[in-house]
């Protein structure tokens, strides 16, 4: 059975708790973290990743330049992207969208509704 990695980006270190201890659930998954999108630039070649869940603002390089980041990048580009953030106006969330994120979670969210998501992806 294939284990799938799935990459956390939230500068909030309870954020990503809260989302470690959802996906835990599902069983079968490897998570690895990052505080920021710089930190995940770096992690992304060193991984096999199969999901990204990030946050929008972060110090560094935000969630949106780490989505164009990725869905520029002929090795990334097919990853998919989720989206969690505050910020939760339909401009927002359109914005997430068409700059490539395959859905947009607004926080707070309930553990099934990620889980759900998480789920298609995987």
């Amino acid at each position: 059975m294939k284990v799938f990695t799935i990459l956390i980006v939230d500068d909030s270190t309870s954020m990503r708790s809260l989302l470690v201890s959802t996906l835990e659930t599902l069983g079968q998954i490897n998570i690895v973290q990052a505080p920021n999108g710089f930190e995940a630039l770096r992690m992304l070649p060193r991984e096999q990743i199969d999901l990204v869940l990030t946050d929008i603002n972060m110090p560094d390089i935000n969630g949106l330049e780490l989505l164009s980041f990725i869905r520029n990048n002929p090795i990334y580009k097919e990853v998919p992207v989720v989206v969690i953030s505050t910020e939760g106006s339909r401009k927002d969330i359109e914005k997430g969208l068409t700059l490539g994120a395959n859905e947009y979670l607004v926080k707070p969210f309930k553990s099934e509704q990620l889980l759900e998501i998480v789920k298609r992806f995987l």
